[in-house]
């Protein structure tokens, strides 16, 4: 059977992507089409801030781009040589906080410490975290449809028919997707079973009158692939 995942494939210079991994010990063909595009901005501003810790109690990073745009500004030599001199290790006393796996993993590729990559989505980082800590938030990246959405949605549906599941990833997903692959599902829409990555994700497909066959326990490829072939099953089976 097949599933489509609307998300960006994993960098590959790392390796496989471990959605289409996880979904293919279950015997699931997926495919991955992408759908943001991310323009990086305020990175003097971020810099800036990076270069005063002494003003802050710690660090959250929200997602993978957040990172992304750290390793921007530390490509210039200058920064470089300062991050690695002092400000990592002045960071490295204060805590620096993530929500998933993928985002801790590139935070220790800059020499930090992540806590509270288990907890899987914003709302129970907060409470890891702790209410009444002042927040500053910044924002680096901006999100945008990503160019060849629409002609790789067509493309798929016309050379793959319709897939068992779709899965969405993020809120932005399905504001940009949506409406095609009702348009390109037609009458068979009701045929596919709608996955979401986590709460956010499946209040907004909710939002917009979709079903939603399952959601994933946290934001893994194992936790997604294990809820996909659940719902996948038949109503007749019980395992």
């Amino acid at each position: 059977m097949k599933v489509l995942l609307l998300k960006d494939p994993k960098d590959k210079d790392s390796g496989p992507d471990p959605y289409t991994e996880e979904l293919g010990s279950y015997n699931l063909e997926a495919t991955l089409i992408p759908v943001l595009s991310f323009e990086f901005t305020s990175l003097d501003s971020l810099f800036e801030k990076l270069s005063h810790p002494e003003c802050y109690g710690g660090l959250v990073f929200t997602s993978p781009r957040a990172l992304e745009a750290i390793k921007i500004c530390l490509k210039e030599k200058s920064k470089k040589e300062a991050w690695s001199k002092s400000l990592k290790q002045m960071w490295n006393i204060k805590p620096t906080y993530v929500v998933g796996k993928a985002t801790a993993s590139l935070v220790e590729e800059i020499g930090l410490v992540p806590q509270g990559e288990m907890a899987g989505n914003a709302e129970k980082l907060a409470e890891y975290i702790c209410s009444s800590i002042p927040l500053e938030s910044l924002t680096v990246y901006q999100t945008a449809q990503h160019p060849d959405l629409q002609e790789s949605l067509s493309s798929y549906f016309s050379q793959q028919g319709i897939p068992a599941s779709i899965v969405f990833f993020s809120p932005s997903g399905v504001k940009f997707c949506l409406q095609h692959i009702q348009k390109l599902s037609g009458d068979l829409i009701n045929q596919v079973k709608f996955a979401a990555i986590g709460p956010s994700t499946a209040k907004a497909l909710r939002d917009a009158g979709v079903a939603v066959s399952c959601t994933a326990g946290s934001p893994t490829a194992q936790d997604l692939a294990a809820a996909i072939h659940t719902a996948l099953q038949p109503p007749n089976c019980s395992h």
